[in-house]
Parts: C-alpha cells; structure tokens; sequence
C-alpha cells in the first residue's frame, strides 16, 4: 500500500507479523543468503544500492558480526550508524560461514555470473 507523506509518495512500513511471515519463509527454504539480507536491510533502512555494497568488513570484527556499523549512503554521501539485532547478527553469521571469503569481499555477491552475460556487438553495414 502506497500513501502520501509530507516529502512525497511513500510505502508503508512493513508491520511485525509481516516481518516474521517472511522470516518464516525465507528459513523454510534454506535461503541463508536472502534471510541475512532482509534482517540487515529491516535494522539498517538502508536503500538497496547500498546494502549490495556491503563488504565483510563493514560488518565483520575479530570473526563477530558488529553490535553497530556505519555506512556511507551512495545517495546522500553521508555516514549512516545502525545497530544489528540479535536476529541480523544470527542470520549473517550463517550466511558468511556458509559464504566464506575474505574481508575485503562484499558481503552479498551477485547470484549470477556477469562475466558470462552476452552483451550484443553494434553491427555497421560496410
């Protein structure tokens, strides 16, 4: 549902049973990667530019996931501080034990292989 607010068009926000329908759900379906990212974006209220920018590091601290972070909005530029639940920091731990990778990996790599994506040539008759 889509109302009107003061600074435009906005969604509503997504009501506690809501939230747990879809942790329900993605547990349901073994999707480890898509849990951590929904539990990060509900604590952080991040846009979706830039938790896909995440790295490891941004989260990671002596191999624990961080009670708080900060991230730099792509958007606006500014440093945006949020606090990692219990849930977030428990489905991130997961994802990243079953993701691996190092520190300076992003956190939520891209699920299909780019390097194989077919980009057409510009044909010039000639």
């Amino acid at each position: 549902m889509v109302e009107r607010r003061a600074q435009g068009w906005c969604k509503r926000a997504l009501k506690p049973r809501q939230i747990w329908a879809i942790r329900f759900f993605l547990d349901r379906y073994g999707r480890a990667r898509d849990r951590a990212l929904f539990d990060l974006a509900i604590d952080s209220k991040l846009r979706g530019c830039d938790l896909v920018k995440i790295r490891i590091s941004d989260i990671v601290c002596d191999r624990k996931i961080r009670t708080r972070a900060t991230v730099v909005q792509q958007k606006t530029g500014r440093p945006v501080q949020f606090e990692l639940m219990d849930d977030a920091r428990a489905s991130l731990l997961k994802w990243l034990e079953l993701r691996g990778g190092s520190l300076e990996d992003y956190a939520f790599p891209s699920r299909t292989d780019h390097s194989a994506t077919w980009h057409p040539t510009i044909c010039t008759p000639g």
